[in-house]
């Protein structure tokens, strides 16, 4: 790095730019390093936990003794599907407020006062875990 009165500065070999090395010092790339790190931890755990609620939303809602959902609806990848409420298609377009969805599983008769579904959270069938992961599960039909 070269300069001579008011020229401008010349960088010969960047590794000895004043921003190379005074930046770019161990002491803080070992910090830089460590935040990589955990950004690139945190950006592939979160979709595996995501995935792992989704297909524990699914076994529920296959699940004859708990969520039963196969009951009523037809849904891809369930055996003998029922025909009393709805299929179970496209759910993410039709519900895209994830809440409202969540709010039917836990008390479809706030909804609709004459609905046969069953008021899974108010009665305890599902806890929140459950309903949520549910929720999950549909929203990727």
């Amino acid at each position: 790095m070269t300069q001579t009165g008011n020229a401008p500065l010349k960088i010969t070999d960047p590794t000895k730019h004043v921003l190379t090395k005074h930046v770019l010092t161990k002491s803080a790339l070992i910090p830089a390093a460590a935040v990589a790190l955990l950004v690139g931890m945190l950006a592939t755990s979160l979709p595996a936990a995501a995935q792992s609620s989704v297909a524990e939303g699914q076994k529920l809602a296959f699940d004859r003794s708990k969520g039963n959902c196969l009951t009523c609806h037809d849904i891809k990848g369930g055996n003998l599907p029922g025909s009393i409420g709805p299929a179970l298609t496209d759910i993410k377009r039709k519900y895209p407020d994830r809440n409202e969805l969540v709010a039917i599983l836990v008390d479809a008769t706030k909804r609709n006062p004459l609905t046969v579904m069953p008021p899974f959270g108010r009665n305890r069938i599902l806890n929140d875990k459950e309903i949520n992961a549910i929720v999950d599960f549909l929203q990727t039909l």
